[in-house]
C-alpha cells in the first residue's frame, strides 16, 4: 500500500521569540518492510540553517536553527510512503514464549540502533512501575507464547482504559496515567512498554500515523488525523520486531506508518528544542494521511 502523508504544524507565540533552536523528528527513519520518497520540508519563516543527521535509535532528526525574532513558525513534512502487504501478522503455534524471549534479549549482542538491548531498561519517560508489573502479571508469565501474551496485553489496556484527548500531556508521569486509567496514545504505550520492560522484554515506543480511511467494512481507528504512538516489541531471533498498538487493541498492519521508534516519547518527539523568550504558545496540528490514488 502506498500513501502520502501531509504533516503540518503551526505554532503561534504570546511574545516574540528568538534564537530558536529546534529538533524536528517527522522524516520516517529507515525500517524493514517500509520504504520512503519524495520528502519534503517546509519551514516558515526559513531557518538560518537545516541539518539532517541520524539519531541515535531508529529516528531521522533535522535540527533548524532561526536568528531572527518571530510571533509564529509553521512547519510542513510531506512524503510518500510504502507499506509491504501480505497477511496480517497473528500467533503462530510456535512462536518463542515470554521466558524464551527474555533470555534471549540478555544474550543479544547487537548493540545498532534498534538492538534489543536498549529497549531493556527504564528510561526518563517509562520508569519500572511495580502497579504496573503486577497489574500485567497474570499475563506475562514465562510459559506464554510472546506474541498471544502482548495482544492480549493491547487488548486489555484497549478495555481498561479511556481515550480522553486532553487529559494528559507529554509531560504526564507513567503512573500516572496508569492510575487515573485515562490517556491518549502516548500514555497507552508507555503503559505497554513499562509493562513488558518490567518482564525483562525489550520495548520501544514507535511514532507514527495511522490510515486516516479505513478499508471498506473495517472500524476506523482511534489516533487518524494526529501523529499516533504505539509499541515495537523484540519477540525473538525468528520473529524480531511486532508492533502492537493498545489505543485499538491489535498488531500493527500496513495502516500503521512507522516514522521513528525510541526508548520512550522524548527520543522521538515530533518537534522539540529551545528558545528565547516568553513561554505562552498555541500549537495547531493537521494531519492528512491518504493512499495513493484517493487525495482530495
Amino acid at each position: 500500500m502506498i500513501y502520502r502523508i501531509r504533516h503540518q504544524t503551526i505554532v503561534h507565540y504570546d511574545a516574540p521569540v528568538q534564537l530558536a533552536r529546534f529538533n524536528l523528528r517527522l522524516r520516517p527513519a529507515p525500517w524493514p518492510g517500509q520504504w520512503t520518497s519524495d520528502y519534503h520540508l517546509a519551514v516558515d519563516p526559513a531557518p538560518a540553517s537545516i541539518e539532517s543527521r541520524p539519531g541515535a535509535w531508529p529516528v531521522h532528526v533535522a535540527r533548524i536553527e532561526i536568528d531572527s525574532p518571530l510571533h509564529r513558525i509553521s512547519i510542513e513534512s510531506s512524503f510518500r510512503t510504502g507499506v509491504q502487504g501480505g497477511p496480517p501478522i497473528e500467533p503462530q503455534p510456535d512462536d518463542p514464549t515470554v521466558g524464551a524471549v527474555a533470555e534471549a534479549a540478555l544474550a543479544a549482542r547487537d548493540m545498532g540502533p534498534a538492538g534489543p538491548a536498549h529497549y531493556l531498561h527504564a528510561s526518563p519517560r517509562v520508569p519500572l512501575v511495580a502497579e504496573i508489573g503486577a497489574w500485567a502479571g497474570d499475563l506475562l508469565v514465562p510459559h506464554r507464547s510472546i506474541v498471544e501474551a502482548a495482544l492480549e496485553l493491547a487488548r486489555r489496556i484497549r478495555n481498561e482504559f479511556a481515550y480522553v484527548s486532553g487529559a494528559t500531556d507529554a509531560a504526564t508521569p507513567v503512573a500516572e496515567a496508569f492510575s487515573a486509567r485515562h490517556g491518549v496514545c502516548q500514555d497507552f504505550a508507555h503503559v505497554m512498554v513499562a509493562a513488558l520492560r518490567w518482564f525483562g522484554l525489550p520495548a520501544a515506543y514507535v511514532s507514527g500515523y495511522l490510515r486516516t480511511d479505513p478499508p471498506p467494512g473495517m472500524a476506523r481507528l482511534v489516533g487518524a488525523d494526529a501523529m499516533h504512538a504505539w509499541v515495537m516489541l523484540w519477540c525473538g531471533p525468528t520473529r524480531e520486531w511486532i508492533g502492537f498498538d493498545p489505543t485499538n487493541g491489535v498488531i500493527a498492519g500496513d495502516g500503521h506508518l512507522f516514522v521513528a521508534m525510541g526508548r520512550d516519547y522524548a527520543d522521538v518527539a515530533p518537534m522539540d528544542g529551545l528558545f528565547v523568550g516568553g513561554s505562552g504558545q498555541n500549537v495547531q496540528v493537521m494531519v492528512d494521511v491518504m493512499p495513493e490514488g484517493e487525495e482530495a
